[in-house]
Parts: structure tokens; sequence; C-alpha cells
């Protein structure tokens, strides 16, 4: 999509802090922070706006990004614990549609 965001990062277009990445996913740090560690993981094909239109086809897409999402809180120390969330719409904060999920973690107390 050529107006995407996201899209435009993964293609290097826009500059990103890169954390890590796979075949399929680019894990970036989010430009306004709301954690200590707060890193996005995208998807690198714009395959979906939203949570809200995965099927089952996106299972290993989303095994992959998990995955990822583990070796990143293992690689900043976060074994006190972290968060994955995914906003879905305008009315849940979701201000980007392209599929992406939120890693935060590194609160000295836990976060509700």
């Amino acid at each position: 999509m050529s107006d995407c965001l996201f899209c435009k990062i993964v293609e290097g277009e826009i500059p990103a802090r890169v954390e890590a990445e796979t075949e399929h996913i680019l894990a970036f740090h989010d430009i306004n922070p709301v954690a200590p560690v707060h890193v996005l993981l995208v998807p690198k094909q714009h395959v979906a706006d939203s949570a809200a239109e995965l099927t089952a086809e996106d299972g290993p897409l989303l095994g992959e990004l998990f995955e990822l999402a583990a070796r990143i809180a293992a690689a900043n120390e976060l074994d006190e614990g972290w968060r994955v969330v995914t906003n879905v719409g305008p009315a849940a904060g979701q201000t980007i549609f392209h599929l992406h999920f939120h890693l935060m973690g590194g609160w000295e107390a836990p976060q509700p």
C-alpha cells in the first residue's frame, strides 16, 4: 500500500530504529513509547489492516511474530514480564491501519 506508514518503514523509505526482524516480520521501536521497552512488530507484507481481518491461514505468521516477541523480550531482559497488545479500530486507539502488535515491558511495578 503506497500510503501506508508501516509499508514505507518496511521498504526503508522512512527510517526506524530496528530491534530485530525475521523473513516476514519487522520489529522496531515506537517513536512515542509508553513503556521503557516499546517495540512494534509489523508483518512485512500488508496482510490486514487489523487483527479483525485475520483468518486461520494467518496462523504461521502469528506464530513467527510471537516467537520474535519472546526473543525480543529475552534480549531486553524483561524477565519479570511483558505485554503484547494490538488495537482494532479507531475506538480502540488504532491510528495506523496495518496489522501490528505492541511489545511493552520494563516497568518497575506492574501496570494495569
